[in-house]
């Protein structure tokens, strides 16, 4: 069952054009521990914290990974290194995959 069911997120991923590398269950679950807290349930955003819902897959990537390296890159980077550093590579694949398919 769990074949059937990565296969058929990666045929619908590939129709509609971006390819997840994350599971987006995996980063939903992943995302209600924390994230929600700031950036608003669905990745809506919420005051400073930007809206996340839709962005790509890449972008994403780029930025948690950024913040886990310990990098500032805005106004709210030291929170951001914080949360960022302890996340896996996989659990990384699986916010952005999440986050991406929202809309």
């Amino acid at each position: 069952m769990k074949f059937i069911v990565s296969s058929l997120m990666f045929l619908a991923s590939v129709h509609c054009g971006t390819l997840f590398a994350g599971d987006v269950a995996a980063g939903e679950k992943r995302y209600g521990q924390n994230c929600f807290v700031c950036h608003g349930p669905g990745g809506k955003g919420m005051s400073s914290y930007p809206k996340l819902a839709g962005k790509e897959v890449a972008y994403l990537t780029e930025r948690l990974q950024t913040y886990r390296a310990g990098t500032k890159i805005g106004p709210n980077s030291d929170l951001m290194i914080i949360n960022a550093q302890p996340l896996s590579d996989d659990e990384i694949a699986n916010l952005a995959a999440y986050l991406s398919s929202l809309k």
